[in-house]
C-alpha cells in the first residue's frame, strides 16, 4: 500500500508539474514591460519637474518660504506667491464637486437601481460620451452660453471671466466620471442584500440609499476624488473662461467673501498658468521658464495625494461579499 501511494503520489507530483507554456511567458514579460514603462514614464516626470524647479528655486528672486506663504503672485515684480493660484485652482474645483456630486450620483442612482437594462445600455454611453467631447469645446460654452446666462441672472456683478462659470463647466465635465465609478461600484453590491432590504419592507428608495449606497460607498468616494484629480488638473475650460489674472489678496484688507473666495471674479489656475506661459515666447532657462515647472511640481503631488487618498479610501471602506 505505501508503495503504491508513493508512485500515485509521485504520478500526481509530475502531473502537477509546471509544463512550459512559451505564448504564457510571452504574455507576462509583456505585462512586465508594459508596467515597467508606466513606473519610468513617472520617474521621468517626477525627475524633470523637480531638475527644472530645482534651478528655480536656486534663483536670488526666488524664495522658498515666500513661495508658500505669500499671496501674491506677479513674476514681472519679482513675487513669486503660489497661493493665489491654489486659490482659483481650489475654488474652481470646489464650484464643479457641488455641481457634480449630486448630479452624477443621482444618475449612478438611477442607472443601477430603477433604470431597466435596455434603459441603462442607452443612457450609460450617451453620458459617458461627454468625455469623448474636447475640453476646448467645454471652453467656449462656458465662454459664450454659461458666462451670458449668469449676467442674465446676476447682473452685471458677474465678469465676463469669472471662476462660477468654469467651475459650472467643469462640474459638467467631470459628472460622467462620478456617475460611471458610483454605478459600477452599486452594481457590484450583491443582490441579496437588496432582497433582504424588500424583504424588510423597505422601498426602492429607502433600498438604494441606506443599503446599496453605504456598501458601494468606497468605491463612490474613490470615485469622487478621481474626479477631484481631474478638475484640478483641467486647463482649456479654466484657462478660457477664469480669466489669465491671479487673483491676489491680502488677507488682513480684502473682504474674504467680496473677493477673496468670490465665484463672480476671475482667477487664474495653475493648469492656466503653465498653458498660457508655456505657450508665449519664453527664453530657456528664464525665471518664467521655470517658474512653470515648480507650479507643476505643486499641481502634481497635488493630484499625487489625491490619488494616495483615493486608495486609502477604498481599503479603509472596502467591503467584501461572499
Amino acid at each position: 500500500m505505501a508503495t503504491d501511494s508513493g508512485v500515485h503520489d509521485a504520478s500526481m507530483k509530475e502531473q502537477l508539474q509546471r509544463r512550459p507554456r512559451p505564448f504564457e511567458r510571452v504574455v507576462v514579460g509583456s505585462l512586465f514591460i508594459a508596467g515597467a514603462i508606466s513606473i519610468a514614464v513617472t520617474v521621468g516626470i517626477l525627475w524633470e519637474l523637480g531638475s527644472e524647479s530645482l534651478l528655480f528655486f536656486l534663483d536670488d528672486e526666488v524664495s522658498l518660504g515666500k513661495f508658500f506663504t505669500s499671496t501674491v503672485w506677479q513674476p514681472q515684480a519679482g513675487s513669486f506667491g503660489i497661493w493665489p493660484l491654489i486659490l482659483g485652482t481650489l475654488i474652481i474645483t470646489f464650484i464643479a464637486l457641488v455641481v457634480a456630486i449630486p448630479i452624477g450620483l443621482s444618475a449612478a442612482i438611477y442607472l443601477s437601481e430603477y433604470a431597466s437594462a435596455r434603459v441603462r445600455n442607452f443612457f450609460k454611453p450617451v453620458l459617458e460620451i461627454l468625455v469623448g467631447i474636447p475640453t476646448v469645446v467645454f471652453g467656449f460654452f462656458a465662454l459664450t452660453f454659461m458666462t451670458p446666462l449668469l449676467r442674465s441672472i446676476f447682473g452685471s456683478s458677474v465678469g465676463f471671466f469669472n471662476v462660477l462659470s468654469a467651475g459650472i463647466v467643469v462640474g459638467l465635465l467631470i459628472v460622467p466620471l462620478i456617475s460611471s465609478l458610483a454605478e459600477d461600484a452599486m452594481a457590484a453590491v450583491p443582490d441579496s442584500l437588496r432582497r433582504a432590504s424588500y424583504g424588510l419592507g423597505a422601498s426602492r428608495l429607502e433600498t438604494s440609499l441606506r443599503v446599496v449606497f453605504p456598501a458601494a460607498l468606497s468605491g463612490i468616494a474613490a470615485g469622487v476624488v478621481v474626479a477631484m484629480s481631474r478638475a484640478i488638473g483641467e486647463t482649456m475650460v479654466v484657462t478660457l473662461a477664469s480669466g489669465a489674472s491671479p487673483r491676489n489678496f491680502d488677507l488682513g484688507s480684502d473682504p474674504l467673501f467680496g473677493y477673496i473666495l468670490s465665484p463672480f471674479e476671475g482667477a487664474q489656475t495653475m493648469t492656466g498658468y503653465i498653458a498660457i506661459t508655456a505657450s508665449g515666447d519664453l527664453s530657456y532657462d528664464t525665471i518664467d521658464y521655470n517658474s512653470i515647472f515648480a507650479i507643476g511640481l505643486t499641481l502634481f503631488l497635488m493630484t499625487l495625494g489625491l490619488n494616495s487618498l483615493s486608495r486609502r479610501i477604498v481599503k479603509r471602506y472596502r467591503q467584501e461579499y461572499e
